[in-house]
């Protein structure tokens, strides 16, 4: 079977490579030179894991990660330092943290030469018929998957677009440029309309992100001067983290998500995969879980089914579970992020008074997959 695929991030070179593997001539276009050469930190928890192995793609992940992570103590802390809610072992055990760059190398260097192909712009049938546009030709595949991202244009030519929205508030990350002791400690802090998150990488740079609740569009001429501004005084050690970044290095980006959950992934025989079909805020880590998740059912499913019923049953069983997800991320960041003094002070009691069964129980369904059948 020939499959074309759109875009060259996470969930796209997961399913190129599990789909090549199993068989199918695959040619991914991607309008980027070299992605994933710009990116921070990136976290997997064990659903994602469990669709890595079930593609047989796992192997090339587990290198690029440690398990030391899941050994900190995690969970939510005040400005002061002082825990809110410690995270249940078992709750966080799945957990690794890698850089996103060092992950994209990992899965474009496994694809066969020729594989990936540069295209300014590759244009999908308006129709769903399995048809490329790029380079100024037409290009016919038995399937195409598009995981364009969240202004996916494939999307919108599929007459899917719900538009995005902004989610509120803005996203700083970075990795330090040389190893910081953690002390054996990591996950949230949380203050009034504002976070700091911490995750070591696996050679002891540490990744870390801060948000705060602004307008969009909010523009700082020295951007980690304005973390400092924020997060400065807040406990150790987050300024040491953000001092210990290279200026240049340091991202922002104001979070969107998808305005409404769309009515279908699917139309004929092209499917939406990754951030294209289910945008969601950062707030539970699972973006690219999620991604990973879609590139494995699609690739299972063709195993199994011809490819019109697999189309069909990508968008049964991945709509719902990712559509929830995307819920309960969205819920979490609201959540996490209230301004108002009374608003705040009711979250972290009630984090503090939160059973941690709960906790874990909540945790666990959201890092649970079952691959399609």
């Amino acid at each position: 079977m020939r499959i074309g695929i759109i875009g060259a991030g996470i969930g796209g070179l997961v399913a190129a490579l599990a789909l090549q593997r199993d068989g199918h001539g695959v040619t991914v276009f991607e309008r980027q030179q070299r992605p994933g050469a710009i990116g921070a930190g990136l976290s997997l928890f064990g659903n994602a894991f469990t669709a890595l192995d079930a593609v047989g793609v796992g192997e090339l992940v587990a290198p690029l990660t440690s398990k030391d992570v899941a050994m900190l103590a995690a969970g939510q802390r005040r400005p002061s330092g002082r825990w809110l809610v410690r995270m249940p072992p078992d709750a966080s055990a799945s957990l690794r943290v890698l850089h996103r760059a060092d992950l994209h190398d990992a899965l474009s260097s496994a694809l066969r030469s020729g594989t990936l192909r540069p295209a300014s712009e590759a244009t999908v049938a308006t129709d769903g018929s399995p048809t490329l546009m790029a380079a100024g030709s037409s290009e016919s595949f038995d399937l195409v998957i598009a995981a364009d991202g969240i202004r996916s244009d494939a999307r919108r030519s599929l007459g899917l677009d719900p538009g995005v929205r902004y989610a509120g508030y803005t996203a700083w990350r970075g990795v330090t440029r040389t190893a910081v002791n953690v002390h054996g400690e990591a996950g949230e802090t949380w203050g009034r309309g504002r976070r700091f998150g911490v995750a070591p990488l696996p050679d002891g740079r540490v990744y870390w992100f801060a948000t705060q609740t602004l307008p969009p569009g909010t523009e700082f001429e020295d951007e980690r001067q304005a973390i400092l501004d924020r997060f400065g005084d807040w406990h150790d050690p987050i300024g040491e983290l953000v001092e210990a970044t290279d200026p240049s290095a340091v991202l922002r980006h104001d979070i969107h998500e998808l305005a409404r959950p769309l009515a279908s992934f699917v139309r004929g025989r092209t499917i939406l995969l990754g951030d294209a079909a289910h945008a969601m805020t950062p707030d539970l880590g699972q973006g690219a879980g999620q991604a990973i998740e879609d590139a494995a059912s699609i690739a299972l499913l063709l195993r199994r089914h011809k490819v019109d019923d697999a189309v069909r049953i990508y968008d049964r069983v991945r709509r719902p579970r990712s559509q929830a997800i995307a819920r309960r991320s969205r819920t979490a960041g609201r959540i996490a992020q209230f301004s108002a003094p009374l608003a705040a002070h009711l979250r972290d009691t009630a984090l503090t008074l939160a059973p941690a069964r709960i906790v874990g129980s909540a945790v666990h369904r959201v890092q649970t997959w079952t691959p399609p059948q």
